[in-house]
């Protein structure tokens, strides 16, 4: 398969005259180098088709990649809602075990004094667990903003395949049915984990009144994950094969590299995960036993004949989800590469080190998932073995923060609330990142394993980075999804408040994860070890920190809509940036640009001391006697 930019036939234009690279200014609402010309309208290319009228067609079910990215991007951001909820109600009952709690518990909990049952707190860590990762971070960092950017980045006018791209959306319509309606069954929702062990997964008596809950669990997961794959095969195909002409694999923008690594990492190892489910939802089902050891009885149930071992699911689930860590975090990691260049007027620092970093995580990603299962009983020199693996995935993510911090160094930095939010990930993965060589390292890992050292951990990598990430790119790309403006200071009134109530109410789960207070436990007071006013006050703390990062959020939602409704109209490049996708109008149009813009030098030409402007889109040529571009560094 050929890696070069493809010839998009007869709808591609020659490379840009010098009459149409005169740049009109960004607020003309024609960008630099792609002036229409008169007689190329539209809808006089064969190729270009115009949008569908029927609003069924036109809105929902579209093949229009910004439109999926914006159906992805609505649909995240709903169940973050849900998601966060869920773990309000989490920190309320760690605050004040068995407390009351505030319209809930007459309505739900009559029958037992109005306390929350300790298998319905099970419930809420499983499907807040399950929700935030396969329902929000997910579908938001590579369902809505990899739809929606990677054809405007490359200058493609769509997806490889726009009708597999509309089934992957749609795909997840079942996985967001499933998974409400589970809280609706007799049983109510899976309780085993977001990890689903087996046996606690394996069985309807496993876990008390679970009954069809888990199996509607795997359901969801199942869908969920065959959209996602069909997602990584146009993201794949995309990339490859439809770059605009001059768009080399060393001109793609950061973002475009984190999704097309993301997709790979996807499709192959989501095949993995989605065996593992089908395999559990057999053993419940039709009684298969892939991971019920022979003769073993569970929670007072009949004898199984068994056969297989509960280690196999442990296997096959971190095999996919540790590198679903990176599926999580690379696009986010792209994405403030993007921005943290744009507001910082600089070149990327490091462009090459910085896209074979992201190659490295994706490769070591696949080789240390062993680091979740230290406490299995595995041969300790191949725990080792697993210990080294992890602690080398230090290395590309130190260059790649090295690279953000050089290329802010010297900067002429513009604090917008994107800008930061993406610095705030920056600082925050930083913390997630050394949290988890503690992990790493064996002795430690089974000191702190299911503490609350590793919620901070992973509430660090996902919520402080991905999260963060995705507020970043909200701000950033707003403007070019919806055509206005989102309020700057309501967005950093939002990033403020966020950044404290985040630490407020994570980073104390270091301390008393070191004092080793477990995870889903419903009421650890019954310890005599925690016990006390220093641990449930921190508890309290954390909880009311929570509360005001969930009102925080408000803020957001409120500047949303108004924008989306009210705010000032954007011009087609409201940042002054490079990439391919600021050279069209806001919103693009129906096929994205009206010419197929040629390209000529990497998207992080800032501040060239040869140029009057202090950017050059990727659709102008350098000065000619502008310095030769480090070709090791860009």
């Amino acid at each position: 398969m050929s890696t070069e930019p493809q010839d998009h036939g007869p709808t591609d234009s020659p490379a840009p005259s010098s009459a149409d690279a005169v740049s009109p200014g960004p607020d003309s609402g024609h960008p630099p180098g792609l002036i229409p010309s008169s007689g190329h309208a539209p809808g006089h290319d064969e190729h270009i088709h115009p949008a569908p009228r029927n609003p069924l067609f036109r809105y929902v079910f579209s093949t229009d990649h910004k439109i999926i990215g914006i159906q992805f991007l609505f649909s995240g951001l709903i169940f973050f809602v849900i998601g966060g909820l869920l773990a309000l109600a989490i920190r309320w009952q760690l605050a004040w075990p068995w407390a009351d709690m505030p319209h809930l518990s007459d309505s739900l909990w009559s029958a037992q004094g109005g306390m929350m049952p300790p298998e319905f707190y099970n419930k809420l860590v499983t499907m807040h667990g399950t929700i935030m990762i396969f329902f929000v971070i997910i579908p938001i960092l590579t369902g809505a903003f990899g739809n929606f950017l990677i054809p405007l980045m490359i200058g493609a006018r769509d997806m490889a395949f726009p009708t597999l791209n509309m089934f992957s959306y749609w795909f997840m319509w079942p996985a967001f049915v499933l998974i409400l309606y589970s809280f609706a069954v007799p049983g109510g929702a899976s309780e085993a984990g977001w990890t689903g062990y087996p046996p606690l997964a394996s069985f309807f008596w496993s876990t008390p009144g679970s009954l069809n809950g888990q199996t509607i669990w795997l359901m969801a997961l199942l869908f969920a994950g065959v959209s996602s794959l069909m997602g990584s095969i146009n993201y794949i195909t995309t990339i490859l094969m439809l770059r605009a002409p001059g768009m080399t694999l060393f001109r793609m923008p950061m973002t475009v590299w984190a999704m097309f690594v993301t997709a790979l990492l996807q499709a192959f190892a989501l095949p993995v995960l989605t065996s593992a489910l089908i395999m559990q939802l057999l053993d419940r089902t039709v009684g298969t036993n892939f991971f019920t050891p022979l003769d073993w009885s569970v929670a007072g149930g009949p004898e199984r004949v068994g056969g297989g071992h509960p280690l196999l699911w442990q296997h096959l689930f971190w095999f996919y989800s540790h590198p679903a860590v990176y599926v999580m975090i690379l696009p986010a990691m792209g994405i403030v590469s993007d921005i943290i260049s744009t507001f910082s007027r600089k070149p990327l620092f490091g462009y090459k080190p910085m896209v074979f970093a992201v190659g490295g995580i994706a490769l070591l990603g696949f080789i240390v998932w062993g680091h979740h299962m230290f406490q299995s009983g595995m041969n300790p020199y191949l725990g080792a073995t697993f210990m080294l693996s992890t602690m080398l995935i230090a290395l590309p993510s130190a260059i790649k923060t090295f690279n953000w911090l050089g290329t802010m160094w010297g900067g002429s930095i513009h604090f917008t609330a994107a800008m930061l939010n993406a610095i705030a990930f920056v600082a925050m993965f930083v913390i997630g990142g050394l949290s988890g060589i503690f992990m790493a390292a064996t002795p430690t890992d089974i000191h702190i394993h299911d503490t609350y050292f590793i919620v901070a951990h992973i509430h660090y990598v996902l919520f402080g980075g991905s999260t963060f990430g995705i507020f970043a790119a909200i701000y950033y790309w707003f403007p070019k999804m919806f055509g206005r403006m989102m309020n700057e200071t309501l967005g950093k009134i939002h990033f403020a408040l966020s950044f404290l109530f985040f630490n407020g109410t994570f980073f104390p789960m270091h301390i008393v994860g070191m004092h080793a207070q477990p995870r889903r436990y419903a009421d650890y007071t019954g310890f005599e070890l925690f016990n006390n006013d220093a641990i449930i006050g921190m508890n309290q703390f954390m909880t009311i920190s929570a509360i005001g990062l969930g009102l925080a959020q408000l803020i957001l939602v409120y500047n949303f809509i108004a924008s989306l409704i009210a705010g000032r109209k954007a011009t087609a490049n409201p940042w002054y940036a490079n990439s391919l996708e600021w050279q069209t109008a806001s919103p693009p149009p129906h096929y994205n640009f009206d010419r197929i813009p040629t390209v000529y030098h990497p998207a992080y030409e800032y501040s060239l001391p040869e140029f009057e402007a202090d950017y050059l889109p990727q659709t102008e040529p350098r000065p000619s006697d502008s310095e030769p571009l480090d070709s090791v560094m860009a």
